[in-house]
């Protein structure tokens, strides 16, 4: 059986895994060969679809009621309607170049005019305030 067979070595079976790139090996003299040739730590699927980096600035808002508590924060990272959501790549894009552009309010404006998006921002107003239906 092929599969079941160290990348090393290509002579006995796979007992264990790299940490760092998930290649097989058997034993700990093919791990050492492995490790005398630099790997890279292997992406998980969301890794490889969220390949962007956040830009670096601060946020300064006038009104306090308006940031989100640790627990509010934890009800929509809970929120299974939220996460399905998020795994759509567009929205993932859109939320993206609300969160990185100049104008954030004007680019969020836009977003609301786009299918599925007023959806998505309401199911968190209502993750977070239960009671409060959002306006529109």
């Amino acid at each position: 059986m092929a599969l079941r067979q160290c990348q090393v070595c290509k002579e006995a079976q796979y007992k264990y895994k790299c940490p760092s790139c998930l290649l097989l090996y058997c034993s700990s003299a093919c791990f050492k060969r492995h490790k005398g040739n630099p790997c890279q730590k292997s992406l998980t699927p969301q890794e490889e679809t969220i390949s962007m980096v956040l830009p670096e600035r601060t946020f300064e808002v006038d009104e306090t009621n308006w940031i989100l508590g640790s627990d509010q924060l934890q009800l929509i990272a809970q929120s299974k309607g939220i996460r399905d959501a998020l795994n759509d790549v567009e929205l993932q894009k859109l939320v993206y170049k609300i969160d990185s552009c100049s104008n954030p309010e004007e680019e969020l404006d836009k977003a609301m005019e786009r299918e599925g998006f007023p959806q998505f921002t309401e199911m968190i107003l209502s993750s977070v305030s239960p009671k409060i239906k959002p306006s529109r």
